[in-house]
């Protein structure tokens, strides 16, 4: 079934402007990335869900891509995404979206599904699981997670610090997280844990592996993606770790609080996320008491809708169908 091609837009937020690729008509699914990534991580789903009879936008989100990207970490807190996303959908001429999220984009869509109800129809995790707000601060739980070492989310919160890393090369960084967090490159224990850092110097690229890029990641997709990155820096990306404080305070009025639509949750076999948010898929009967698939693809690692492009459009399409009007 032939599809219009995708389209680029540009569309008025409270971040300024936000950037979208979409394709296909039909009901609205969005998509949201995560980190390292924008819409191009969507670039498999996009003609997929058009071919199956929807208006798949793939969004990039506040401080990646083309969109805005304020100065201020506090512009980064889930309540400011949400509103971005509201106007996304408004903006397309929609009063309801799909909301289909990968990483920070898991999180960012069930934050928005709490927080504005009203615009979600139905909601799709991959990768990461959700996690009621509540509980310690996360800067203090992070903090605690390393021991001896250092757990990447505190590296990330410092700013400038991983930047410094990050940016002298880009591509070449971007290459190597891809690959240590990949199920068919990921370093094997008694290899360092590539999530963490050594204390007093250390970095993430020293723990990544060497060698060929994940089987799902050619080099011209790798130059698309360093491109994005090479031309904005990282720090708007970042930023997003460094409001997670923000966050606990902002949505404390819903702790504890189930999201009650339609869900789906799909996930790698070796990504860590399933291990440290292992009590969060648990409690998937009292937080999720909508989801209608719970799925953990064999040896697929963090990158799901990447590395399994066609088990991902499948499980999204079957769920989609079956979502009511």
């Amino acid at each position: 079934m032939p599809t219009n091609p995708p389209v680029h837009r540009l569309v008025a937020t409270p971040a300024g402007r936000t950037h979208l690729v979409e394709q296909g008509r039909g009901p609205l699914v969005l998509l949201l990335h995560g980190f390292p990534e924008t819409w191009r991580s969507w670039r498999h789903q996009l003609p997929a869900l058009a071919a199956a009879g929807y208006r798949a936008a793939a969004v990039d989100t506040r401080g990646n891509g083309r969109s805005s990207r304020p100065a201020d970490p506090a512009a980064y807190r889930a309540v400011a995404l949400a509103e971005d996303l509201a106007a996304v959908v408004h903006a397309l001429g929609e009063r309801q979206a799909v909301l289909v999220g990968h990483d920070w984009g898991a999180t960012g869509a069930a934050h928005t599904a709490l927080l504005h109800p009203e615009l979600c129809r139905g909601i799709a995790l991959l990768g990461v699981p959700y996690a009621p707000p509540g509980g310690p601060r996360p800067t203090e739980v992070f903090a605690g997670m390393g021991g001896a070492e250092e757990f990447y989310v505190s590296y990330f919160q410092e700013p400038g610090r991983a930047e410094a890393e990050m940016e002298p090369d880009v591509r070449g960084w971007l290459g190597g997280f891809y690959a240590a967090l990949s199920g068919d490159t990921a370093p094997r224990p008694p290899a360092p844990d590539p999530h963490f850092v050594t204390r007093g110097g250390g970095t993430l690229r020293e723990r990544f592996p060497d060698g060929a890029l994940p089987a799902w990641l050619t080099e011209s997709e790798l130059d698309s993606h360093a491109a994005e990155f090479e031309r904005t820096g990282f720090t708007g990306a970042l930023n997003r770790y460094r409001a997670m404080d923000r966050d606990w305070a902002d949505l404390a009025p819903l702790a504890g609080a189930a999201i009650d639509r339609p869900a789906l949750f799909v996930g790698g076999e070796r990504d860590a996320s399933l291990t440290w948010l292992a009590d969060a898929v648990a409690a998937f009967p009292r937080t999720l008491p909508g989801l209608r698939g719970h799925h953990v693809l064999p040896g697929c690692g963090h990158w799901v809708q990447q590395e399994r492009p066609d088990a991902t459009n499948r499980l999204l399409v079957d769920w989609l169908d079956a979502l009511p009007g």
